[in-house]
């Protein structure tokens, strides 16, 4: 969190450490949590919670980044949600034409040093024009908060729209979060999104909110994986619910299914995303939907957490025999990418649980690409689809290759929800969402040049995520 006191001498102050929320402001000790407050007074704040694409878990790599400086308008603090894809031809271009030393090695120093550029010399400049010199060279996913040292505030979002971004305002109190429900929980109710190639800004002297557009929208290309896994289930992204998204998820892969219910039948939720999907199949095919894994509350999400994934999957469930035994189960789960929790999990519900049998179904289609904007899933062969099917598969393909799959996970059978299904079951035009992950189609230059090299890289080979290294032109 970096904070604004035009009455100190260090108008900026940032406070970060890692762990979660809680732990880094002392939340469960009331005197600590104040001491935090009473350290970093302000009358405006950015703050930013980490999840790791590029960089490693250290407290260095937290957001916002700041860069002093003695003007105050060219001191600033930013906090960024997305992914560059153009990662190396950005750094190769600070390091080796500007002259700039990079730190770090991540994709938020390479927009501080960018922001820095574009407020050079003697005459302040319009923030609209800093942010529009931007989208120049940036080519990815980027929403962005910043503020200075003379209060300005900003929080801008790409003109694909890739992330979410909203702001909202209750009498003297303005805030902007990536979902709705941080707004809601804070008692706003008047909640705008900020669209594609929008900025909204702030202005300190007279509390004025301008809207201003930085870049035109050449299209929409919202994220479908926000709605099926990455949003909290109460938030409203880009007008759309996303519970009755996940809702509709499931009605949409309910009829699709070939199997035979009966009254040992149970459907089961993988906690806590897919629950909203599992209670719509179940609600559709006619069967019990129950509780039959328990989660955690101490134990993060294994898709975000990058390291041990293995080990915090073992951790993070508890599975209920009672539910399970005897039973056809049908484990429904938001998305297939790795396969580590799901198949651990298919493993415990025969041997735990005592099912008699295990259907999977999975509430999106097979990641069968990367993601180098903000998912972290940016190489091929992490991913499990890709080993039995390529990019022009086709729906005969995918019922043969499901037999072969679930045999790997060690399913009775396994059932992804079509691809054709995603626009509808979001409530969006299939042509304003980001589906690269599942299509192999990518919304941007880049994206595509590093997806086509990928595909071209020998099987593997460790070299880190695809679009930390240099592109093949």
């Amino acid at each position: 969190m970096t904070v604004f006191d035009p009455s100190a001498p260090h108008r900026l102050r940032t406070h970060k450490e890692t762990g979660s929320v809680r732990e880094v402001f002392r939340l469960t000790h009331q005197a600590k949590a104040q001491a935090v407050v009473r350290e970093h007074p302000g009358i405006a704040a950015i703050g930013h919670v980490r999840y790791a694409t590029s960089g490693r878990d250290q407290v260095e790599y937290a957001q916002p980044f700041e860069r002093p400086h003695s003007r105050t308008w060219k001191w600033f603090s930013l906090g960024f949600n997305g992914n560059l894809a153009n990662y190396p031809e950005l750094r190769d271009h600070l390091t080796d034409e500007r002259g700039y030393h990079m730190v770090h090695g991540v994709d938020t120093e390479i927009l501080i040093h960018h922001v820095a550029y574009a407020l050079r010399g003697e005459e302040k400049p319009q923030l609209v024009d800093v942010f529009a010199e931007l989208t120049e060279t940036l080519d990815g996913a980027y929403n962005i908060v910043f503020l200075n040292g003379d209060g300005d505030f900003v929080a801008a979002r790409d003109p694909l729209g890739f992330r979410p971004l909203c702001y909202g305002r209750k009498g003297d109190l303005f805030a902007v979060a990536s979902e709705s429900v941080a707004l809601h929980n804070m008692g706003i109710d008047d909640i705008v999104d900020v669209e594609p190639g929008q900025m909204v800004r702030v202005d300190y002297e007279t509390r004025e909110i301008h809207v201003e557009r930085f870049t035109e929208a050449r299209s929409h290309r919202h994220c479908f994986f926000e709605w099926v896994y990455f949003a909290h289930v109460s938030s409203d992204l880009d007008g759309s619910s996303v519970y009755d998204a996940r809702w509709r998820l499931g009605e949409h892969l309910a009829r699709d299914e070939h199997v035979s219910m009966g009254d040992d039948c149970v459907v089961v939720a993988v906690p806590d995303t897919a629950k909203p999907i599992g209670d719509a199949f179940a609600y559709s095919m006619n069967v019990r939907s129950l509780e039959g894994i328990v989660r955690n509350r101490y134990v993060g999400r294994t898709f975000i957490e990058g390291n041990d994934r293995a080990e915090k999957v073992r951790r993070k469930y508890t599975l209920l025999p009672s539910v399970m035994r005897d039973k056809r189960v049908f484990l429904v789960e938001d998305s297939l990418v790795r396969s580590t929790t799901l198949r651990d999990l298919i493993h415990r519900t025969r041997v735990e649980g005592k099912a008699s049998e295990v259907h999977v179904r999975i509430g999106s289609p097979p990641v069968i690409a990367p993601c180098f904007y903000g998912i972290d899933m940016s190489t091929l062969n992490e991913l499990f689809a890709p080993h039995y099917l390529g990019m022009d598969y086709t729906r005969s393909d995918l019922d043969r290759v499901c037999r072969e799959m679930a045999e790997r996970l060690g399913a009775d059978s396994l059932r992804y929800l079509p691809v054709e299904d995603v626009g509808p079951s979001i409530g969006l035009p299939h042509e304003s969402l980001c589906t690269a992950c599942v299509t192999g189609s990518y919304p941007t230059p880049t994206g595509s040049r590093i997806y086509a090299d990928e595909m071209g890289r020998e099987p593997d080979r460790g070299d880190g995520r695809a679009f930390e290294r240099t592109v093949s032109k």
